[in-house]
């Protein structure tokens, strides 16, 4: 089992008493108590409103390699339906090479929708959004130079993609919240699954993450973690068991 944490470096500008530098100043420190006390992991999330600061996590994420040893350093999610797959690649590759090989993203299509209007996207492309980019990341993780085409995005037609990171590949896992289909989307492509469960009974994700399920369907060892979320001032504590 791993334990660690997740933030989404919320900031309340009418009631709270420090800045928003304070703020994440503070939680840059968090992460470094937290690496020091022997956690596992710590993630940031991905919003694009003013009351969380946690639009750039990477960044954020950065700024605590440098401090920590240890700690995994994650995004909780990435939105990637509304983000350039290059781009987020190159961000974490910098953060795997900073961190000295301990980084990882978690991906997603996201709860929160601001981010698809904000960049120029459309709700009713959510799905299809992000199956396309999530093919491109892979390809990009696997593959030096990418020859590419798609819908949303300029083709690739063989650049290199840069900087490459420490560890190969780099850890993708597909942050859901309980869809099925996106279950399935995770066991088809061999991805490891992070499975947010923010309120609601647990035993209800049970038969979509049995790994007999998987093994049933796609005949492939599957791996799956629980992300058991309480809330408290938005940290979210993660219970994190591997399955298969």
């Amino acid at each position: 089992m791993q334990v660690g944490i997740d933030s989404f470096a919320a900031f309340d500008d009418a009631g709270m008493s420090v800045s928003p530098s304070e703020r994440l100043r503070r939680l840059v420190e968090q992460i470094e108590y937290a690496d020091k006390i022997g956690l596992d992991v710590f993630g940031v999330g991905e919003h694009h409103r003013r009351e969380f600061l946690d639009s750039a996590p990477a960044v954020i994420l950065a700024a605590a390699a440098a401090r920590t040893q240890r700690i995994r350093l994650t995004s909780a999610v990435t939105v990637l339906s509304a983000d350039d797959p290059v781009r987020v690649f190159q961000e974490f590759a910098t953060l795997d090479l900073l961190s000295q090989g301990r980084a990882e993203m978690v991906v997603g299509r996201g709860s929160s929708i601001e981010a698809f209007p904000l960049f120029g996207f459309r709700l009713e492309d959510y799905d299809s959004l992000f199956e396309e980019k999530l093919d491109l990341l892979l390809k990009i993780r696997d593959n030096e130079h990418v020859h590419w085409s798609g819908e949303y995005r300029p083709t690739l037609n063989g650049q290199g993609v840069y900087p490459r990171p420490l560890q190969y590949p780099l850890p993708v896992w597909i942050g859901v919240g309980g869809t099925p289909q996106s279950f399935v989307r995770a066991g088809v492509l061999g991805l490891p699954l992070t499975v947010a469960i923010i309120g609601g009974e647990t035993h209800r994700f049970r038969p979509l993450i049995d790994r007999r399920f998987y093994i049933h369907i796609f005949a492939l060892q599957f791996r799956a973690g629980l992300l058991y979320f309480f809330f408290k001032s938005l940290l979210f504590f993660q219970f994190f068991d591997m399955i298969g």
